[in-house]
């Protein structure tokens, strides 16, 4: 049966990388096609020539028997191509309603834009994820996971015919997923064919009829769904046995470094306590939506607490806003890393040294041997893959993009880190790494505080950890004294509010 597209040869450099060599990839009609691979094997390069964003050194496309020469986005979306961005394509001034239909905006007889059944194209197109989301409502103003509802329900009402997701649960959790997966299942009935790039091995088990593994940017493998198990998967990803997903190592430990006191702000928590000690990693777990991360941003300044304390060092501290933090030695490593963690436009070397300028220099002048010096060890110690320092922190992958952000805080050396999803959006191998990191941040003494949805990273990494529900810290556990269905218990609420 001749496939519905076929991609051959497809090869495409950057400046110092090459990013994919001779790759081929082929999807038929309703099939769902996954294409795993670590951060850098390829999979978003090989999806941005499909979609026309970039264009193929060499190589073919094929659709239904057809060559294809892309000229740009909007022919291969005439033609009938759909991509959900794992960088999320919104603009966050305009609302819900004309991010979904910017460009296409139904017109009313005389050519202004009808707003009214606008509004209701809109709703039709997020009904299926059952979200009180406003179609006037600001993008800026809705989280994560809002967002990325957002981006897809955009991409489903081009009404593709292939559909390209790229990391589309990698903000989603609980109900959003489940409903995402029966929108991809009848999608499927109605013919719709969907290549899937995720890092959640899972997921792909679960709903992919073929898999294509790419590494280091060449075709390794295609096998049908059952014929690779999850430990054969990973391997071929990354050319070698990963003997351990979740590293074990012996916390001990020490003073307590952070205290929060009966932090309040209204509409996002509610007294809510807890304590970060020395040597440890403390676990923040809960729904989307839970506060988890707005409490951390309370915490660091970045919103104002309307009461409550914050102790360093067992003193009472003032946190004003975000600086403060940084001078008293508390580092957040934030969930978008793209848009609060990153200036895209820079080098690796600008983005690492960002958050110590203050410290290398006399009288406004840098010292920048010194700089330089911090940031060589730091991407080596933290095997960054890049061509140079100097390589535009865009031009990396995912998972390196993340190490920058680690390493802009590990060179600083705080007190306190506060990682907010760190392995969002992440290969296997990366995590592992990434995981290593934070244990020898608690090695060398500092709190390290991690916000994740990813339940069983929250069980196997925290050494105590609390369930976050509805702005307020409902249950605080050690290591192995709850299960994970205890654990979601407490995340949906299912518990005696009395006993919390």
């Amino acid at each position: 049966m001749e496939p519905l597209l076929k991609m051959s040869g497809i090869t495409k450099s950057f400046p110092g990388v090459r990013a994919l060599s001779d790759v081929g990839f082929d999807l038929h009609k309703g099939e769902l096609h996954a294409l795993v691979g670590e951060n850098g094997a390829g999979k978003s390069t090989l999806m941005k020539i499909l979609s026309g964003l970039y264009k193929a050194d060499s190589g073919e496309l094929f659709l239904k028997g057809e060559k294809i020469v892309s000229t740009g986005l909007r022919e291969m979306i005439k033609l009938g191509i759909g991509v959900i961005y794992q960088e999320l394509n919104l603009i966050p001034y305009l609302s819900v309603s004309e991010n979904i239909f910017l460009g296409r905006e139904p017109k009313t007889s005389i050519g202004t834009i009808d707003w009214s059944k606008m509004r209701k194209m809109t709703r039709e197109a997020l009904a299926p994820f059952k979200l009180d989301i406003s179609p006037q409502q600001k993008v800026k103003s809705l989280g994560a996971a809002h967002q990325q509802i957002v981006e897809i329900a955009k991409a489903l009402s081009l009404k593709a015919e292939i559909l390209v997701m790229d990391e589309p649960t990698a903000a989603l959790t609980g109900n959003e997923v489940d409903r995402l997966f029966e929108i991809i299942k009848q999608l499927k009935n109605d013919g719709v064919s969907i290549i899937y790039i995720s890092h959640r091995l899972e997921e792909v088990h679960h709903l992919a009829d073929r898999i294509t593994i790419l590494r280091d940017g060449e075709r390794v493998i295609t096998k049908n769904r059952g014929e690779m198990s999850n430990d054969e998967m990973i391997k071929y990803m990354v050319g070698r046995v990963l003997e351990e997903q979740y590293p074990q190592y012996e916390s001990v430990p020490g003073d307590v470094v952070l205290e929060v006191k009966g932090l309040t702000k209204k509409g996002i928590c509610e007294d809510v306590s807890f304590t970060a000690r020395a040597g440890e990693i403390f676990g923040f777990v809960g729904l989307v939506g839970a506060g988890r991360t707005e409490i951390m941003q309370t915490v660091y300044g970045y919103r104002k607490m309307d009461s409550g304390e914050v102790l360093l060092d067992g003193e009472q501290v003032t946190i004003r806003n975000c600086q403060d933090a940084v001078m008293k030695g508390i580092g957040l490593i934030p969930e978008e890393r793209k848009q609060q963690g990153l200036v895209l436009g820079m080098s690796v070397f600008d983005n690492a040294a960002l958050s110590v300028l203050d410290l290398y220099s006399t009288a406004g002048v840098l010292h920048r041997k010194k700089i330089n010096a911090e940031v060589n060890t730091m991407v080596d110690s933290m095997n960054i893959k890049t061509p140079s320092v100097r390589q535009l922190v865009r031009n990396l992958s995912g998972g390196n993009q993340q190490k920058v952000v680690l390493a802009k805080w590990f060179i600083r050396h705080c007190k306190v880190y506060i990682f907010d999803e760190p392995t969002r959006g992440i290969d296997v191998g990366a995590k592992v790494e990434i995981y290593r990191l934070m244990q020898n941040l608690a090695k060398r003494g500092a709190a390290v505080i991690m916000i994740s949805s990813e339940l069983p990273e929250v069980m196997n990494i925290s050494d105590r950890a609390a369930v976050v529900f509805e702005g307020r810290i409902v249950r605080e556990f050690k290591k192995g004294e709850l299960s994970e269905e205890q654990v979601m218990e407490y995340s949906l609420g299912l518990f005696d509010k009395k006993g919390a």
